[in-house]
């Protein structure tokens, strides 16, 4: 079977993972513990009712999550307060394996998660989406549960683009299908079957996610990819249809420092794989603007650090001894 019709073999919908007393009864069968964390930073909106619908449903109704916790980059608004009043564990990301420092990003939280967090299954879900729903939860731990071949599983979903204060039902994933697309096309066509690599709704077992290097910026989603598709093949991936979710919109500024940093992971990649070879590349982002007439260039230092994979810290082995 080819790469891309196996990818598409393991592309389901969430209605096909619906019986979440099933899925409960899979679990139990085998003796997994499933954690879901949210990666946040001041996200006081939305996350509530998230951790709230998620923690009612599938911890309260049905034991499908033993616990949630929210790794937190140092909100300043009322974020954590928020995530404990639902039920939510709260940890501040700086305070977590503190001997190895600390950076701001979505990746660093990820990656300080699997410390904190005691599942053989981990999910993570952003903490923007106002229509929040548990098939996020469950569509994305059924693969997992039913096939002990897959081990990595992407959400995607339509994602409408907000303008003039209206929902326009197609237009987001921007950065996906002007960057992450044509790259992978050219580079790993199994990868462009995809359909939303970079979506931020992504469950793991264990067992592979403490193998991954995760980039602390950006790139973290492209990184998972191209590592796992080197490290265990496509038969590792599943991608399930959410139908819709609806967020906060980046401006177009913030996807162009977006693009850049995932650029960057996507270089480092292909030099790690030995795939290309770039001599020199820089990690400062030029942002240009035109302001009254005047044409301004803005130096913007985008994170481009890399933490190993978590097998390799010391605390982390000694709290989950290898298996």
């Amino acid at each position: 079977m080819s790469e891309e019709r196996l990818i598409l073999r393991n592309t389901f919908h969430h209605s096909d993972f619906s019986d979440k007393a099933r899925l409960v009864e899979q679990k139990s069968s085998q003796g997994l513990r499933i954690s879901l964390a949210f990666p946040t930073l001041n996200e006081e909106a939305t996350i509530g009712k998230e951790v709230l619908v998620l923690r009612t449903e599938l911890m309260d109704r049905f034991p499908l999550l033993d616990e949630i916790a929210v790794i937190d980059s140092g909100s300043t608004d009322r974020t954590r307060e928020v995530a404990s009043k639902n039920g939510a564990r709260v940890y501040s990301s700086s305070d977590i394996l503190r001997r190895h420092g600390s950076y701001r990003g979505k990746g660093e939280n990820l990656w300080k998660s699997l410390f904190v967090l005691e599942g053989d299954i981990v999910v993570w879900i952003d903490a923007d989406i106002s229509n929040i729903s548990p098939r996020f939860v469950y569509g994305l731990v059924g693969p997992l549960l039913r096939d002990p071949r897959v081990a990595y599983v992407k959400a995607f979903y339509e994602r409408p683009f907000r303008t003039a204060g209206e929902l326009v039902a197609a237009g987001g994933g921007r950065v996906t299908e002007i960057l992450v697309r044509p790259l992978f096309s050219m580079f790993y066509p199994e990868l462009a079957c995809m359909v939303q690599p970079l979506s931020g709704e992504y469950a793991g077992r264990r067992s592979l996610l403490e193998q991954l290097p995760f980039s602390v910026g950006y790139g973290v989603e492209l990184g998972h990819l191209i590592d796992i598709y080197h490290l265990f093949g496509m038969q590792a991936f599943a991608q399930v249809n959410m139908d819709r979710r609806v967020h906060r919109n980046q401006p177009l500024a913030s996807l162009g420092r977006m693009s850049f940093g995932i650029l960057d992971t996507f270089v480092r990649r292909m030099q790690k794989y030995g795939e290309a070879s770039i001599p020199h590349h820089l990690t400062e982002y030029l942002s240009v603007s035109l302001a009254e007439e005047e044409t301004r260039v803005e130096h913007v230092d985008i994170v481009t650090i890399e933490r190993p994979p978590i097998r390799e810290i010391e605390e982390y082995r000694k709290k989950f001894p290898a298996r």
